[in-house]
């Protein structure tokens, strides 16, 4: 309920006007004191005041009415004010006005149009309240969009909006940040948006990518090692940890870092402290650690295969990164970016905001840079975009010979189990026939397995560090 506060040094104005505005739906404050006037406006955030523009008998000068308006200004500048008064002043009208007095008023009053005058006022006040916190959100958006984009960082979608406001508030502390979502969808730029706004901008920020840290070499990599702790250590080896002092280190698909490395990172993030590999000196260090992953955490502690304590020292603030299927407003933008100053027909942009999408930002690259190559000039069409063309796997006919296969043809069927058991197979055999993983089956892979990295490893009876070599060979996003 709006309050409407009352200021008149004479209590039957104050009973006809309380009695006027209530019986219309509002809730009434009344006072005959400026001073306990200008208390009420602080304390009960009224929507307008009606004041008098004379408190005591024998002033008639409407001094006292312009000291306490200015005061009023001065508390709120956007509080509209009514003067109301029987010693009609032209000149203080005006000058009043002038000043931000929103309506001026002689007694006896019009009751319909004092009520028609609140009415409009107070709702002007409420548009006026929405504009101004419009006005400071999208000052906010804009100064965290410009945050964004210094690192590379394209979006319109407010999700995308509460993910980055979030990163940029979290950014000024040494918490530790884990940013889960699908491969693809923009984790790692989420990463520097926190770094770039972090209190040390510019100290280390380094990247690695758990997967595919060798098993053997794991603490070696990490956390350094001595000449010749171990075979072919020919010199001392700086680790990620000790590079990354006074910074931060991003931790990539964490859920793949094997367990016996979990326990030694658990360590460090504890204490801050490790050993190099072979050395019996500990280091301390300072490290913000910030990691990703696409899988779910808590089912691979369910699983045995994560570490609890290590999950919850990792995870002080989540960020959840959405899909781009989940932020459609995102896909033009990032299309025009990838696309500078192509021109797309309707029926295309249509086709890319109705696509799947399973390879997020990094399918869409993919398919600009495609789309650029084959038609560098002219309107692009959605038929440019191929989404509706089958996937050939690229399997050898020789292969379907060798391995007494039939009906390699069925393999382009690739979401048909038996043709991924087939494939499995024929991978595995792979070596005894000398065949190589085509680019194609491995996408095809890629999207059937929705970027797990551990079963499209599985699918083709590869290790995951296997799996990365070809995955950068092709230059396979992942």
């Amino acid at each position: 309920m709006d309050k409407i506060l009352i200021v008149d040094d004479t209590p039957a104005v104050l009973q006809a006007l309380s009695l006027l505005l209530e019986i219309h739906g509002y809730d009434v404050i009344t006072t005959t004191s400026p001073l306990q006037a200008l208390q009420y406006a602080n304390q009960l955030r009224v929507s307008l005041v009606i004041q008098d523009m004379n408190f005591t008998g024998d002033t008639t000068s409407g001094e006292e009415g312009k000291e306490l308006f200015y005061q009023l200004r001065r508390l709120d500048p956007h509080l509209p004010v009514i003067l109301i008064t029987a010693w009609t002043d032209l000149e203080q009208a005006i000058e009043l006005v002038k000043a931000g007095a929103v309506d001026y008023i002689a007694k006896p009053w019009d009751d319909q149009k004092l009520l028609n005058t609140v009415a409009n006022l107070v709702a002007l006040g409420k548009a006026n309240q929405a504009q101004e916190k419009l006005i400071r959100q999208q000052t906010v958006g804009d100064c965290t969009k410009s945050k964004a984009s210094s690192v590379g960082l394209v979006y319109a979608s407010a999700a995308m909006q509460r993910i980055v406001d979030m990163a940029v508030q979290v950014a000024k502390s040494d918490i530790s940040v884990l940013i889960t979502g699908a491969n693809g969808s923009g984790k790692e730029k989420i990463a520097e948006v926190v770094q770039a706004n972090s209190l040390v901008p510019n100290a280390p920020f380094i990247k690695v990518n758990c997967g595919a840290l060798p098993a053997d070499l794991i603490e070696a990599e990490l956390f350094g090692a001595e000449a010749g702790a171990y075979t072919g250590a020919n010199k001392k080896r700086i680790g990620l940890f000790e590079a990354a002092d006074g910074g931060t280190l991003f931790l990539d698909e964490i859920g793949n870092l094997p367990y016996s490395g979990q326990t030694k990172l658990l360590r460090v993030i504890q204490t801050g402290e490790f050993q190099r590999l072979g050395s019996v000196n500990t280091i301390k260090t300072k490290v913000r650690v910030i990691s990703a992953t696409n899988s779910n955490l808590l089912d691979a502690i369910a699983a045995g295969d994560f570490r609890e304590d290590l999950y919850y020292r990792l995870n002080v603030i989540e960020l959840h990164v959405p899909s781009i299927s989940e932020r459609l407003d995102d896909i033009m933008p990032l299309v025009h970016h990838f696309l500078p100053d192509r021109e797309l027909s309707l029926s295309a942009e249509n086709a890319l905001k109705s696509h799947q999408w399973l390879g997020n930002v990094r399918e869409l690259e993919n398919t600009c840079k495609r789309v650029a190559v084959l038609k560098p000039q002219g309107v692009i069409e959605a038929v440019d975009f191929a989404f509706n063309q089958p996937v050939n796997l690229g399997v050898p006919a020789s292969l379907a010979a060798q391995s007494n296969i039939a009906s390699q043809s069925n393999i382009a069927g690739h979401t048909n189990q038996a043709s991924q058991t087939n494939l499995a197979s024929q991978t595995n055999n792979s070596k005894a026939v000398n065949v190589e993983i085509s680019k194609e089956a491995l996408e095809a892979a890629m999207r059937d397995q929705k970027g797990v990295i551990a079963r499209v490893a599985r699918q083709f009876g590869l290790s995951r560090q296997a799996l990365y070599r070809r995955l950068d060979k092709f230059e396979i996003p992942y």
